[in-house]
């Protein structure tokens, strides 16, 4: 019999086996930090990426049609932001109208080009005899009001002629206009609402603009 095996023992002893516990917060916390490594390597992926949008090549102004020829394609970072400009991926053969002024260089958002099926409007200048609302420029948009004069001096109670027509260009007071205080502006209006707005003319009616959504100065 050999030295230090139990009587009566034919066996060797058998070693015992070591068993591996595993913690679930601990798969948890590796399935975060993991999942934090890859979120951050897709944002700076994201943000360095560079995406094609246009530029105006000159100064755009309301109810400008707007082809190729007016815009210059330039290679930004932008990331998401991208979404949110005109992209030759959105430029159609046919061009686009403007909808809201852009100035030369200025990369052209989505939101200031339409359709031109919006071309169911027209300009027209309107002389206006009382002064412009602080804060109306080209690309405003405001409601026409207009007041017929009922006698000599007198005139009606208003109404509105044109909802939400878009200023073109405000012009310089010459003539009776700028001796009344006056201005002349032009104005885009639906092709519907000409003849109402050429009578209105013709009648010398009293026409004022009013900004559509103008904030309350302080």
């Amino acid at each position: 019999m050999r030295r230090g095996q139990p009587a009566g023992s034919g066996r060797p002893a058998t070693p015992t086996r070591t068993r591996f516990w595993f913690d679930p917060r601990f798969g948890v916390g590796l399935v975060l930090v993991v999942a934090s490594i890859v979120g951050v390597s897709v944002v700076v992926a994201g943000s360095d990426r560079t995406v094609a949008v246009y530029a105006a090549r000159v100064s755009l102004a309301v109810g400008d049609r707007l082809d190729a020829a007016d815009l210059v394609e330039t290679d930004v970072r932008l990331g998401a932001a991208g979404e949110l400009y005109l992209t030759p991926a959105r430029l159609p053969a046919d061009g686009l109208l403007v909808t809201r002024t852009v100035t030369a260089g200025e990369l052209v958002p989505a939101a200031a080009v339409g359709s031109r099926a919006g071309e169911g409007v027209t300009s027209l200048v309107l002389e206006l005899r009382g002064r412009l609302s602080a804060g109306l420029e080209a690309g405003s948009v405001v409601d026409v009001w207009s007041a017929g004069e009922v006698e000599s001096g007198v005139f009606g109670p208003p109404t509105v002629l044109v909802g939400r027509a878009a200023i073109v260009r405000i012009l310089e007071p010459t003539g009776l206009i700028q001796s009344g205080g006056g201005r002349a502006v032009e104005v885009l209006v639906p092709k519907d609402k000409v003849a109402a707005v050429l009578e209105a003319i013709a009648n010398d009616d009293a026409l004022s603009l009013v900004a559509v959504n103008a904030p309350i100065g302080g």
